[in-house]
Formats: structure tokens, sequence, C-alpha cells
């Protein structure tokens, strides 16, 4: 591999930090590994990094409910909410290392309350 090839894989491993959602990644024991800064400004309150804290301890029994059938069955979850005004969909979604479930992703974004819908039926 050429040094520029190099160069071009350490920027895409941090492409997460520089999208406009947030993106929290968490292992099979629903302990958080990874949050990009959207998700870190969005979550994390008074400098309190949440990187190693567990799923579960953020959620209420519902949303454990659905954090337990993803890391058993896969698959995905996906809502939007309203919060302090603004609509966020969230998608939520089983990640895999070699073929076995590993963890969940959470993507959160802003939508506009008009959102297009198109038919491309």
């Amino acid at each position: 591999m050429s040094t520029d090839d190099n160069s071009r894989l350490e920027q895409l491993a941090h492409w997460a930090d520089e999208v406009d959602y947030a993106v929290t990644i968490a292992d099979d024991q629903c302990r958080i590994i990874y949050m990009n800064r959207r998700s870190r400004n969005t979550f994390c309150k008074n400098g309190q990094d949440l990187i190693g804290a567990n799923l579960m301890d953020c959620h209420p029994e519902h949303a454990r409910a659905i954090i337990r059938r993803l890391l058993t069955e896969g698959g995905s979850n996906v809502y939007s909410i309203t919060k302090k005004g603004v609509n966020k969909l969230i998608f939520q979604s089983a990640w895999k290392l070699d073929g076995k479930i590993a963890g969940l992703v959470e993507t959160s974004m802003v939508i506009p309350p008009d959102l297009k819908h198109f038919d491309r039926g």
C-alpha cells in the first residue's frame, strides 16, 4: 500500500467526526466504545465522558428491551422524536464482526419538520 493510500485510510477512519449527525457505538456488553463529536456534544453533559458507560444505565426499561432484542436477533430499530422543538430521526442497528453481533450503532440526525417524502415505487 502506498503512503497516499495509508493517509487516505487514516482520514477515512475519522469520517464520523466530520458528519452533521450523532454516531454512538456500543459493544455487545452495552458499553459505549465510540462517540463522534456530535454525539459527545449531544449526550456528554458537564464534560462527563460516556465512553465506557453502559447503555442500559441511560435508557428506560422499554428501550432496554429493544437493546436486548437487537443484541440477540440483530436488525434495526427506527423512530423519530421531537426534543426541545427539534425533530430527529433515530436509527439503531446491530453491527457485526466476522458475522457475529458485536454491538449496536445509533445514529441521530436532525430532520426538518416538513421532511419531503418521495415514493419511488
